[in-house]
């Protein structure tokens, strides 16, 4: 049973995201940026974590 929810659940975000695209394509451009800047926020954090880490964790 969980198989199938989880089927149905990724039939259901795809046909969502398609239909967004679809019938606004600016605005589903946006939201494409707007997950790229969080993903390049993140990896900026991680890395300025690992400096801070690999400089021996001082304040």
């Amino acid at each position: 049973m969980a198989v199938n929810s989880k089927k149905i659940a990724i039939y259901v975000l795809v046909v969502f995201v398609l239909y967004v695209i679809i019938t606004d394509p600016a605005k589903a451009a946006d939201y494409v940026q707007i997950g790229f800047e969080g993903i390049s926020s993140a990896a900026q954090a991680i890395g300025d974590f690992m400096t801070w880490i690999a400089g021996g964790a001082k304040n």
